[in-house]
């Protein structure tokens, strides 16, 4: 069936393909060298072309929305802002026979056989390269050889569990491997959502097709795993270098698909009898973690020294095997492309056969005759760095061209070779084959790379039946980086008879009934308690710059007395400039706005809470982290240049019904359990301090100007309460009575003291013998001081002290919650 043949029977399907053909000397997944469609493509085509153009791209629309309503993104190392890009799905898979599948299973099985026995060897007996097999220089000149895993069998006896294969094809159709990942691959959870979102927008095509599912890989991988802990109260960790990681959403997305618990290095404490996780009920084991980061940075005590990612020890605990990493640490040893020059010839020796998937022809250039000859012949070659994890000599990054060099550029790199050419490969050009897109309501053929999944499973390995493709945003490309402008795809591959429907999610009937959701990481615990607190400070900051404003813009003199003490607080919670003295009002609350700099300013405040926010992303709903967004793109943007009172007016009442949907959602839809209490305990002490402030800046009793009183009740939202109640002039002692003392008033100090007295006795009691914790016994104390005290006596000696107080009770809550040091009372004795 030819494009012409399509052509008569289908004008829709015409109009996507004209044009479109495969370039010269190119193989295309599509279509052939004459033009016809390869025959597994027709039923898709087909199908495609009857919803017509305009349904495609509602379509289209459907899988954009799923990713971005699924928060689905990644981020660019060179951006400095570290902005998070949208995820960049083609709405056209890669489709791969059925027989053409089961080679590259074969394949690739094959391959993570060899790379096994390889790293086996390489931290073993060294057999490889006592026989002259391996360079030693290669290995022992690796920064992906670490030296302390020497002699270090891995616990559950494999250095790799879950690996990554790029391919191309050659212009006659066969697949090549351009590069291994085994450090610590990325690719299989975008994988995953690519699928869900290309599934939700084409289900009839999707289930007509037969397409293979890819649960049943993720569950194998997740029972392999699960089968690898030795104690019933172990849990498995995904361990992640944080959220300004580029593919941070892949590590978040799939500790919560394959249900582990997602650590960074500070969440991990190493002891003598295994590696724990600080967590809000004490230490709890993990004897299992899927490793999302470098292995150089997994422990600063003995590896990279610099690290903050890692937790120390951790390479101590590897050898005591207490804990199983996987990959283990070392195994980036062998995605080095200078390792690509020996593979085929180790199959063999190793295998027994040679490798049926080849790799791209590779020459190290640490060999001194192979150097010569390929200088030589340097202009139709690649030079490529012979390492990862090492900073690219020369930008050469995935390889560069010989012809491509300028001559400056290239004496460079000849100059280096000839002083350390361990650290250079050449390779052989490689055009990539092209799949096509979709592009203005017709079909393109782009070059793309790609990526194939394995885990380890029992004694075996498996495949998992789909990839992750990265497309090339131009036609000539020779290397495909998401970092510069690539696109991404799902990989189909095609059943010729119906599949089973696997899923991760247990049967309706074989559900177990939960109401807890795992452990609560002190680490996310914190972030969640900071979170309130920024949130809330940026509300109490927000009243005061409008009751500034207002007061600013009535034009009277008897305001002045109470704008300077708006002005006074204001700088010296560092939202404005206190340095300028005689700084005109709305200067100050101006710079609160804008003047990011400032500690205690608007901008860095929704910037601090939403940065909390980030780093436990998975916690919150899309719409409450919607909310903190548009809170910080409300706080953000410009103001017109000269007066703009009544603009700032506008920005701040939008800004607080940002903070208060926020704070209905995370009452609403966020489940009452330990971590919504600790962002609750966040809010609830800041805006007691807030108001303890409030109260000594506009009541007190000696010098308060006019108008003070107003000012803390508009500052306290309470001053339709107080009319309600006294339909007078405000005086201090019903205003202090009603803003501190009162416990229904929802805004006042005694009802946060009551609230955080209740969220402390329902978290988890480290006292085995019923005693009240730290962070309690102050609760106690501070609120039984505000039940008996006195409005009318209460000094601003008194409210300091209680401010004084409510800073030791954060400081008591930190100590016993967000940081861990030592066991429980219980685990002591679970031990003992």
């Amino acid at each position: 069936m030819s494009a012409d043949d399509i052509r008569a029977s289908d004008v829709p399907l015409d109009a996507m393909l004209a044009g479109y053909r495969p370039l010269p000397g190119i193989f295309d997944e599509m279509m052939d060298a004459k033009g016809s469609v390869r025959p597994h493509w027709r039923p898709f085509l087909s199908m495609l072309a009857g919803l017509g153009t305009e349904e495609i791209n509602r379509r289209r629309g459907v899988a954009d929305r799923h990713l971005r309503e699924s928060g689905v993104f990644y981020r660019v190392y060179e951006d400095p802002a570290g902005v998070e890009r949208s995820w960049p799905l083609s709405f056209v898979p890669l489709l791969i026979d059925p027989k053409e599948w089961d080679a590259l299973k074969s394949g690739l099985v094959q391959r993570a056989q060899l790379l096994e026995a390889v790293l086996a060897d390489v931290y073993g007996q060294a057999e490889l390269v006592r026989e002259g097999r391996l360079p030693a220089t290669l290995i022992a000149g690796s920064p992906e050889f670490l030296r302390p895993l020497v002699g270090a069998a891995p616990a559950g006896g494999a250095h790799l569990r879950f690996f990554a294969i790029d391919l191309g094809r050659s212009a006659q159709g066969e697949w090549w491997i351009l590069s291994d990942r085994t450090q610590a691959p990325s690719g299989a959870g975008y994988a995953l959502e690519s699928r869900l979102a290309l599934a939700r927008a084409l289900p009839d095509i999707y289930r007509t097709l037969h397409v293979e599912r890819l649960a049943q890989f993720f569950q194998a991988f997740q029972a392999e795993l699960a089968s690898l802990e030795r104690q019933d109260d172990s849990r498995i960790c995904v361990l992640t270098p944080g959220p300004l990681n580029e593919t941070y959403f892949e590590h978040a997305y799939l500790a919560r698909y394959l249900g582990f618990t997602l650590v960074e290095g500070s969440d991990l404490t190493v002891r003598d009898d295994g590696v724990f996780v600080r967590t809000v009920s004490g230490l709890k084991r993990t004897e299992v973690i899927l490793r999302r980061l470098d292995a150089d940075f997994a422990d600063p005590l003995e590896l990279n020294t610099h690290s903050r990612l890692g937790a120390p020890g951790l390479v101590q605990a590897v050898r005591d095997r207490k804990i199983v990493i996987a990959n283990a640490l070392g195994a980036g040893l062998v995605e080095a492309p200078g390792l690509l020059a020996f593979l085929p010839a180790l199959a063999p020796t190793i295998l027994g056969h040679k490798l049926t998937i080849p790799n791209v022809a590779t020459w190290w250039l640490g060999h001194p005759v192979l150097r010569d000859e390929i200088i030589g012949e340097l202009d139709e070659m690649v030079i490529a760095p012979a390492f990862s994890g090492r900073n690219e000599p020369h930008g050469l990054g995935q390889g560069v061209l010989g012809a491509a060099l300028e001559p400056d550029r290239r004496d460079r790199i000849l100059q280096d070779i000839a002083t350390r050419p361990i650290d250079f490969v050449a390779q052989e050009a490689v055009t990539l084959s092209t799949m096509p897109v979709w592009r203005d309501g017709h079909f393109e053929p782009r070059p793309f790379i790609l990526r194939l999944f394995v885990a380890k499973v029992g004694d075996g390995w498996t495949v998992m039946p789909g990839g992750f493709v990265r497309i090339a945003e131009h036609v000539d490309a020779r290397a495909v980086n998401l970092q510069r402008g690539a696109s991404t795809a799902d990989a189909w591959v095609l059943s010729e008879k119906p599949v089973l429907e696997t899923t991760l999610l247990p049967s309706p009937e074989r559900i177990t009934i939960r109401r807890a959701a795992g452990v609560l990481p002190s680490r996310a615990a914190d972030n969640l308690f900071w979170v309130g607190r920024y949130v809330e400070r940026a509300e109490a900051t927000l009243r005061l710059v409008r009751a500034l404003i207002h007061r600013v813009t009535e034009h009277d003199d008897a305001a002045k007395p109470v704008i300077l003490r708006i002005t006074d607080l204001l700088g010296a919670w560092s939202a404005g400039p206190n340095d300028i003295p005689h700084a005109k009002a709305m200067l100050i609350a101006r710079a609160a706005f804008i003047q990011g700099s400032f500690d205690g300013s608007l901008p860095h405040l929704a910037g601090a809470a939403r940065s909390a926010a980030s780093v436990i992303r998975d916690r919150f709903s899309p719409d409450a982290w919607r909310a903190l967004t548009r809170l910080v793109a409300t706080i953000n943007a410009p103001l017109p240049p000269g007066p703009s009172e009544s603009v700032m007016l506008d920005r701040v009442d939008a800004a607080l019904r940002v903070i208060s949907s926020f704070s209905g959602l995370a009452q609403e839809n966020m489940s009452q359990l330990a971590g919504w209490r600790f962002l609750e305990l966040g809010r609830r002490l800041e805006r007691a301090l807030a108001t303890c402030r409030f109260v000594r800046q506009f009541g007190d009793d000696d010098d308060a100007p006019e108008g003070a009183l107003d000012v803390l009740l508009e500052l306290a939202d309470s001053r339709i309460t107080y009319r309600q109640r006294y339909v007078m002039v405000a005086a201090r002692a019903p205003v202090v009575d009603l803003v501190m003392l009162d416990p229904n008033n929802p805004r006042s100090i005694a009802y946060q003291l009551n609230r955080i007295e209740y969220h402390l006795s329902e978290l988890p009691l480290h006292q085995s013998d019923g005693r009240l914790s730290p962070p309690q016994i102050i609760a106690v104390s501070l609120a039984a001081a505000l039940r008996t005290a006195d409005a009318a006596t209460l000094t601003d000696a008194q409210i300091m002290r209680m401010e004084d107080k409510l800073q030791d009770l954060s400081n008591e809550i930190t100590a016993l919650y967000l940081t861990h040091n030592d066991r429980t009372d219980t685990e002591r004795e679970a031990l003992a």
